[in-house]
This record gives C-alpha cells, sequence and structure tokens, in this order.
C-alpha cells in the first residue's frame, strides 16, 4: 500500500516550488523529501516535476495528481489537527479567530500571561465561523452571525465606524458644507482628498458610503498598506483620509495624533460578538479569554 508521507511530500513541493522549502515545511531533511518523491515518481510510473534549475515545475500529469488528491489531504490534516488537540491533556491549545487589527489592539499583550497555549488565526469570517463548527477553532470574535445549530454567540461590545484624517487636514470647509447638509458637496469634498486602505477587504468604506450616499464609492484609495493599524499610524504622521473602525484609534484621537472627521449622518455601528461552539471541552480557557475582552473593550 502506497505511503500517505510521499503524498504529503508530494504536495509540500508543489506548493513551495523546492525541494529545500519542502523540507522546511515538513520539518525533515532534503534528501528525506528527495527519497519520498522518487519512490511517488516510481509508484505512479512518470515525473511529477520538472526539474528547472533550483526551481520544481510540475508537469501537467503532477497538477492532475495534485488536484486529485489535495482534498483528501486537507481532509486528513484537518483529522490530524483535531485528534492531536483534543488528546493534550495537561496543556490545553485554544484556537481563536479574528481579525488582525483586534488581536493586536486587545489580546496580544495578554499572551504570554496566559495558562495554556494559544493559535491565533486571521482571515475571513465566514471561513473562520465554519471552521469554528469543524472544532478547527474554539473561539472566535465577529461582527457577523451566521446561523448554526451548533454555535453560540454573545454580544459583548460595539465599534463605530468613522472617518479619520490626519492633523494636516483642514476641515474647516468640510464642516461648513456639512452645516449646508448638502450631501452631493460632501461627498465631492472627500472624494478630493487622499485615502488610505488596507490591501484586503475594504468592507468598511464600502458600508461607510453606501450608509451616507446611497451608492459604492466609485474610487481607490491612494495609499494601500498592509491593514488598519498602518493607516492610523500613518495618518499619525500626514495627511490623509481613512474609514476605520472608532476602538482602533481612540487612543490617538484622544492624543490628539489624529482627528475624528465625521461619524457619517448616521452611525454604522457592528456589534462585535464571542462565538463557540454548543458543547466545548475548553469552557474555563474561553471564559478567560472573554473576560480580557470585556475588561479592555
Amino acid at each position: 500500500m502506497i505511503n500517505l508521507e510521499w503524498y504529503r511530500t508530494f504536495k509540500a513541493v508543489y506548493k513551495t516550488g523546492t525541494l529545500t522549502g519542502a523540507a522546511e515545511v515538513l520539518f525533515i531533511s532534503q534528501p528525506g523529501v528527495s527519497l519520498h518523491l522518487s519512490s511517488l515518481e516510481n509508484y505512479v510510473g512518470y515525473r511529477l516535476f520538472d526539474r528547472t534549475g533550483r526551481k520544481m515545475v510540475p508537469t501537467e500529469k503532477g497538477k492532475v495528481l495534485y488536484n486529485f488528491i489535495l482534498d483528501a489531504l486537507s481532509k486528513l490534516e484537518e483529522a490530524e489537527q483535531i485528534f492531536q488537540r483534543s488528546t493534550e491533556k495537561h496543556t490545553p491549545t485554544i484556537s481563536i479567530g479574528m481579525c488582525f487589527e483586534t488581536f493586536q489592539t486587545t489580546l496580544e499583550p495578554y499572551i504570554s500571561s496566559l495558562p495554556f497555549n494559544v493559535i491565533i488565526q486571521f482571515g475571513e469570517y465566514p471561513e473562520m465561523i465554519e471552521n469554528l463548527e469543524k472544532g478547527i477553532l474554539d473561539l472566535i470574535i465577529t461582527p457577523q452571525m451566521v446561523a448554526k445549530n451548533t454555535l453560540d454567540y454573545e454580544a459583548f461590545s460595539s465599534e463605530t465606524i468613522i472617518l479619520v484624517g490626519g492633523n494636516e487636514i483642514d476641515t474647516n470647509d468640510f464642516k461648513a458644507i456639512l452645516a449646508k447638509k448638502d450631501m452631493l458637496l460632501t461627498e465631492n469634498w472627500l472624494k478630493q482628498q487622499k485615502w488610505y486602505g488596507t490591501t484586503g477587504d475594504m468592507e468598511h468604506l464600502r458600508r461607510f458610503w453606501q450608509l451616507n450616499f446611497g451608492k459604492t464609492a466609485d474610487f481607490r484609495p491612494n495609499y494601500i498598506v498592509p491593514n488598519l493599524n498602518s493607516i492610523v499610524r500613518c495618518l499619525n504622521s500626514g495627511k490623509g483620509l481613512a474609514v476605520v473602525p472608532d476602538f482602533l484609534c481612540k487612543k490617538e484621537i484622544d492624543k490628539q495624533q489624529i482627528q475624528l472627521v465625521w461619524q457619517g449622518k448616521t452611525p454604522l455601528e457592528n456589534i462585535l460578538h464571542f462565538a463557540t461552539r454548543k458543547k466545548t471541552m475548553y469552557v474555563d480557557e474561553i471564559n478567560l479569554i472573554k473576560k480580557i475582552f470585556k475588561e479592555i473593550m
């Protein structure tokens, strides 16, 4: 019967493109990777990669094999992770999903003090909720709710999406336009400014614009940075506007490092929830994480 480690090695080489990269991912030696790969090629009867310099380029048959085994391997890796975590007796490991900015602002300073192991995952909320249901995650901090019979949601805080700007922005004209309640002039003034955005989802900007102007924003930010915390730091040292959650920039606004420009004609508020499975063996650990969030937010 074929050795499943050969398939795991094949997948690692396929994804990294090198034998060295696969060895690092699998924590085995490069000769071990070569042995697994050659054994698999001998078993299937054809080459799976063309060696071009240091790069491993999959052949057409290699691509077919990869696509055929990918789902099955992913399922096995999921099962391995869940089983491994469920057999830990002495120090539990809690997997938590949230956005990167929320982690930096809230939980990051407390990680080293927690009496259990923690794995933090970032990603899209629908994917995290799916992983929670599967048992890959144990707790999610989310503004979105997807009804599942196996999941519980607990509202614990809220965030308001606001328009902020650097202190070099002169908002006197903007305030005068707002006083006239002319939304077309308001929109035009905003579109003439420099904007910051992120490399990821710009859901905040889309929702803010739709709520206040009844349309989709028809412009792209001038400056694309890695995350929302980067935006706040950039605004701290120059001009520009951005739409961000208020809890990410409250300290900077209080210290007058950046300025609150506008909350919108109708405030855009997200309710933050803890999402957990109804049946979990990590009640005490999850309650400790919840306590930290409630005290901070």
